[in-house]
């Protein structure tokens, strides 16, 4: 199916039952460049796994940036949005569940409303599930068992979620890779979100790290602490500002990030050894 801003597929349950576990739907799609879904809520469990490019996941406030191989949860009755990555648009399967023990099971996957995104998994394997999902709506004139059939793979994606978590829970070591990748992520989440209230320990749950090791990986690869990076891209980003002219000292201040102007002056003169007002007045006028 298409539409002006997506391509996808999707499997629907013509008689949805009663009972633990039951799939509502399944799709895959390829939503263009800045697609955006929400602020919304659903009534029901979705989750999404992507298979390739990258966005962010929104859940009650609290932003996710998700790549190939990550799986986000929306729970009913919370707030959430996502978008597509304007550079490389994600392609993403999907699933809805309900049932009495819907949340158990998706907690035994590693996926809660406090944790709503898990990291690592084979996102190939993950894939044939969702369509083994989605096909099982496509394939007999009996929706009854087709419902039955869906359920059944359900399990098994859970299932694999469940090792991709325990793997984690466990301490498993990542391969170098998975890790540079997930402090590029980190790096380019940091640059785009500067003028936010970032919070270190934030960053590393959305990865997947406590903040402990994940500031150390982080040093290691950049030389430079979580902290300090986000400063330094605040300082750079303020120079450039006030060489524009174009904002008072309050506006730049706010624009990377501080709602204390003082303490952002404060933070200038320790990084550049004189106040912002000092060093705009030493720029040479256009």
């Amino acid at each position: 199916m298409n539409s002006d801003h997506f391509q996808f597929e999707i499997g629907i349950n013509l008689q949805p039952e009663a009972g633990e576990l039951t799939v509502l739907f399944s799709g895959e799609g390829s939503p263009k460049p800045g697609h955006k879904v929400g602020p919304s809520v659903h009534d029901y469990y979705l989750i999404h796994t992507i298979l390739s490019g990258q966005g962010v996941f929104v859940s009650e406030g609290h932003a996710y940036v998700c790549q190939a191989g990550d799986t986000f949860l929306i729970t009913p009755g919370e707030l959430f949005s996502y978008e597509s990555d304007r550079q490389t648009p994600w392609n993403y399967v999907w699933a809805a569940v309900q049932g009495e023990q819907a949340l158990r099971l998706l907690k035994e996957a590693g996926l809660s409303p406090e944790k709503p995104v898990l990291q690592g998994a084979d996102a190939a394997a993950l894939q044939s599930l969702y369509q083994r999902i989605r096909l099982s709506f496509l394939q007999s004139p009996y929706p009854g068992l087709e419902s039955l059939e869906a359920s059944g793979w359900m399990r098994l994606l859970l299932h694999r979620l469940g090792l991709v978590s325990r793997n984690l829970e466990n301490g498993a070591a990542q391969p170098p890779e998975v890790i540079d990748r997930q402090v590029e992520q980190a790096i380019r989440w940091i640059s785009l979100q500067y003028h936010q209230q970032l919070g270190i320990g934030q960053i590393a749950s959305s990865l997947g790290y406590h903040r402990a090791h994940f500031s150390k990986a982080f040093k290691e690869r950049t030389g430079l602490s979580p902290k300090q990076y986000l400063m330094k891209i605040r300082m750079d980003k303020a120079k450039e500002l006030l060489a524009s002219r174009a904002l008072t000292i309050d506006e730049v201040s706010s624009s990377v990030g501080f709602n204390d102007a003082l303490y952002f002056s404060k933070q200038f003169r320790s990084w550049f050894g004189q106040s912002p007002s000092e060093y705009r007045s030493g720029l040479t006028p256009f």
